[in-house]
């Protein structure tokens, strides 16, 4: 078992922006509902914690051009797996447009 170094990324998330707690819960009930597992939740949730990091506040508060700049960014990024960054987003957007706003 690994040693905790850390707050993790969905930690941070939280941290910078309080409100990301319920985003996370929300997510959680949404995935659930439609029958999606536990480690598709956590995915969604790390991919959406990164996007809170960076703009330091709630998903529904970003425009559209923000976010497009964004994942141009990821997809530029030879660090970034920017296909899968770029999917996990958009499912994610799928998955808990509900609960934004």
């Amino acid at each position: 078992m690994r040693k905790k170094k850390g707050l993790t990324i969905v930690e941070q998330a939280i941290m910078a922006v309080p409100e990301f707690e319920n985003v996370c819960k929300k997510m959680a009930s949404q995935v659930s509902l439609r029958g999606q597992s536990e480690s598709t939740l956590n995915n969604y949730v790390r991919r959406v914690a990164l996007f809170v990091l960076h703009f330091k506040q709630l998903p529904e508060e970003i425009s559209e051009d923000e976010i497009n700049e964004y994942l141009v960014a990821l997809a530029r990024d030879p660090k970034s797996p920017s296909r899968l960054a770029s999917s996990i987003w958009f499912m994610a957007c799928a998955t808990i447009s509900d609960c934004w706003g």
